[in-house]
């Protein structure tokens, strides 16, 4: 052995010196790409590192180069060595091989709660389609803050700001023209428009709606002006009706419930209500439970900025709400509306039964000054008064609402980037393209967005770039009449969507102030947005990223940025109704109010390049990693927090003999399915292709037993119904509200066992199936409770 070693250590000595692969750049007429070259190992030599579009070629063919003289004598002796030390250096290599891999393996089943924590070029598969180049994470981030730039996009924002935006108007269909040429002109793979024929509410001219005074005897006296007749409630009930006015805060039940413990009842009277804190629809709708005849939605200027540099609210202006509690056409509850298709005579459960209508702060202010009554509380009190604020009764007051509804077509439009490995399976990005009035915080700044991350990712691609999975650019239509256009989409695609669609990123309300910053998200999404966070620069901190932006306010960095998916947002359909995670991001004012441009004093076009970068880095994780960066295990704690909040109600249950455990046993078998199958993805080999599939979480969380015409957001925790969680808990509530006080109790109105047992039915075996699809295998699942 020692001879062979010395044989080895002189053939080294006296071989030519190894060489090296290089990379020069080839100037003419093939500028910017990178060329091979062969060059002696010696010291200091640079390799150029960069992402531009590379050419690799392979080793020179045997004979290209002169061969070198036999100038050595005993070359024969090591020839008849070299089997023996290859064979010697093949041993120690595997010895070393499989030490170096069982010590990977234990280390990795250590590594925890970090499993799919996601970092630079960790599970991230390189694009090999790159002019025979490799594109890791760093490369393609690298091109993509190249090709974004920010000059187009704030002349997009000013551009479509401008123009006239309404559903279903001339503008409109102009502007719908202009996108999809836009489209059209980039490096994508298809662009197609999709048409909805939908049910849009709309204001009549020629009778408009009003409010007046009404007099003791019952007579209609003097008229109160609405400033902006343009300015309404979409789909608000149709009818006048007359009643005493009250003052309810904020509209929230527990406002209504604290209005009636001070012995103001709402019932048969007209609420006059703040904007904010809930949608207006949620609003409206508590008042018709609570029994009103109608509600006036005023903005109180209290709620608005009062720094001078920023200007307010104009007290003459009102603020335009649509009222249906749901989303798409309320009219087609369920069902895409295409045209020519036939419904039934059907509308949304969500539809209120009383008029709404927006008034100005100047109108609230006059009617404040007309009530008596209890004091309101100190935090319902607001600026439009010299004195404190009353809660009522006041006097009579007549609503007239005259909105008309009209058939009206919608235009969503689609440009596509195939994916190369799962072209089947789509990240969406969205943004909406209408509005009802000018201004950018709506829906300029959005599509502006949308629009730039179009011409970015195609500029990827005419540089190689191509992702795994398809990328789904969307410019949605009827967004201001509660995601209309998304929605009819997601309905006439629902069958699909949920195995398709691999995530959705909302644009709507990107930018309303540069303050705070939001991401309301699914929680599957949840880590990958951290790590996104360190990635971009906040617009306003220099030297700073986003995460450290946010950490620097709060620690805990999750409170202070993850928000719920609310209602009002394209992003929560997706969601709640078709099951597939989801995230909308808002850079906010502490509070948010109209002239952008003014607000942020020429911030507007860094603080939406801020966003641009968020959404793309996202979008390239998306579409590129190997494994999809979801992490299923944060539902985990989301189950331990919300079914925590069932054990108050333990005892109560245990009296009437009842039990919550059904609910606790499938919550410790999704945790455990949830890990499990966390440290298998993590210590599994990397072309596993079990664990290498897309695992929809999000859609195990929809109830399969409602029906979705019935019931369109079956999610239990953020859907809406007697299935879902939330309404289980307003159920238990009602053991403490029971007057009687006795087990077995019921009536209309308080806590009824056979509810009961069917909403906890229903929780718990959603629940349960979320557990055994992650659990895998029939064989390897056991329902015995």
């Amino acid at each position: 052995m020692e001879r062979l070693w010395g044989l080895f250590q002189r053939a080294q000595q006296l071989s030519p010196r190894s060489s090296q692969t290089v990379y020069q750049r080839v100037e003419g007429p093939r500028k910017g790409h990178l060329e091979e070259e062969e060059e002696d190992g010696e010291e200091g030599a640079e390799t150029l590192a960069h992402f531009c579009p590379m050419e690799l070629r392979g080793p020179e063919p045997l004979g290209s180069r002169p061969r070198q003289p036999n100038l050595i004598p005993w070359a024969a002796a090591g020839r008849r060595a070299a089997p023996y030390l290859v064979l010697t250096a093949l041993l120690i290599f595997t010895g070393a091989f499989l030490l170096g891999y069982v010590a990977f393996r234990g280390s990795c089943q250590a590594c925890g709660d970090s499993v799919l924590v996601v970092s630079e070029d960790v599970n991230y598969e390189p694009d090999l389609d790159f002019h025979q180049g490799r594109l890791y994470w760093s490369d393609l981030q690298a091109m993509f803050l190249q090709f974004l730039g920010e000059g187009r996009l704030e002349d997009t924002i000013r551009q479509t700001s401008l123009r006239e935006r309404v559903a279903g108007s001339a503008g409109m269909a102009a502007l719908t023209q202009d996108i999809r040429a836009a489209l059209s002109r980039q490096k994508l793979d298809h662009v197609w428009t999709d048409t909805h024929y939908v049910g849009l509410q709309f204001p009549d001219p020629a009778h408009p709606n009003t409010l007046h005074w009404v007099d003791e005897a019952g007579k209609v006296g003097e008229q109160l002006p609405l400033e902006d007749p343009d300015v309404y409630c979409p789909y608000s009930a149709i009818g006048n009706v007359t009643g005493e006015l009250v003052y309810a805060h904020y509209g929230r039940p527990e406002d209504l419930q604290d209005l009636r413990a001070r012995g103001v009842d709402p019932v048969g009277r007209l609420l006059l209500v703040r904007v904010g804190v809930i949608s207006f629809a949620q609003k409206v709708t508590n008042a018709q439970d609570f029994g009103a005849q109608g509600v006036l939605i005023y903005p109180e200027p209290a709620d608005f900025s009062q720094d001078p540099p920023k200007p307010s609210l104009s007290s003459q202006q009102a603020v335009y709400g649509h009222v249906h509690l749901g989303t798409g056409d309320p009219y087609t509850p369920g069902f895409p509306s295409f045209n020519q298709t036939q419904f039934p005579p059907v509308a949304s459960s969500g539809l209120p039964s009383i008029p709404a209508q927006p008034i100005s702060a100047d109108i609230a202010s006059r009617l404040l000054r007309k009530l008596k009554g209890p004091v309101a509380p100190q935090e319902w009190q607001g600026s439009l008064l010299g004195s404190p604020y009353h809660l009522g009764p006041g006097p009579r007051l007549r609503l007239v609402v005259n909105n008309h509804r009209t058939s009206t077509p919608i235009n969503n439009i689609f440009g596509c980037i195939e994916g190369r490995s799962e072209p089947d399976h789509y990240v969406v990005i969205g943004a909406q393209r209408d509005a009802w009035g000018p201004g950018a915080a709506k829906s300029a700044v959005g599509t502006a967005i949308l629009l730039e991350l179009v011409r970015t990712f195609s500029s990827m691609v005419s540089n190689g770039f191509r992702p795994r999975r398809s990328l789904l650019f969307i410019s949605w239509d009827g967004g201001d009449f509660g995601s209309v256009g998304s929605t009819e989409w997601l309905e006439g695609y629902l069958s699909v969507l949920h195995l398709k669609a691999v995530v959705y990123v909302s644009l709507d309300n990107a930018v309303l102030g540069d303050d705070k910053f939001h991401a309301k998200t699914s929680p599957l999404l949840t880590s990958l947005i951290e790590s996104v966070l360190k990635q971009v620069d906040s617009p306003n901190h220099s030297g700073q990223t986003l995460y450290e932006q946010v950490v620097f306010t709060n620690p805990s960095w999750d409170a202070e940025v993850i928000r719920p998916l609310p209602m009002d947002s394209s992003a929560y359909s997706f969601t709640a109704f078709v099951g597939v995670p989801a995230v909308e991001f808002s850079f906010m004012e502490e509070d948010t109010y109209e002239n952008l441009h003014k607000v942020l004093q020429g911030r507007l076009p860094a603080v939406a390049q801020a966003v641009a970068q968020l959404a793309g880095q996202l979008l390239i994780r998306l579409s590129h990693d190997r494994l999809l960066p979801l992490d299923f295990g944060r539902y985990g704690d989301v189950v331990l927090r919300h079914i925590g909040n069932l054990n108050e109600f333990s005892g109560d249950l245990k009296a009437r003999g009842l039990t919550l455990q059904w609910v606790y046993s499938a919550r410790g078998d999704y945790i455990r399915a949830a890990e499990k199958l966390r440290q298998e993805i993590y210590s599994s080999e990397e072309r596993d292709e079990r664990l290498t599939r897309m695992y929809n979480v999000e859609f195990y969380f929809l109830s399969q037993y409602v029906s979705p015409a019935d019931s369109p957001f079956r999610h239990i925790f953020m859907g809406r119904g007697d299935h879902t969680l939330g309404a289980l808990l307003d159920h238990l509530r009602l053991l403490r509200s029971n007057s009687s006080g006795t087990p077995g109790a019921t009536s209309s109105t308080g806590f009824q066992e056979s509810r009961f047992r069917r909403q906890l039915a229903l929780l718990t075996w959603t629940l349960q199936g979320a557990a055994n699809a992650l659990s895998g295998d029939v064989w390897n699942i056991d329902n015995n409770f």
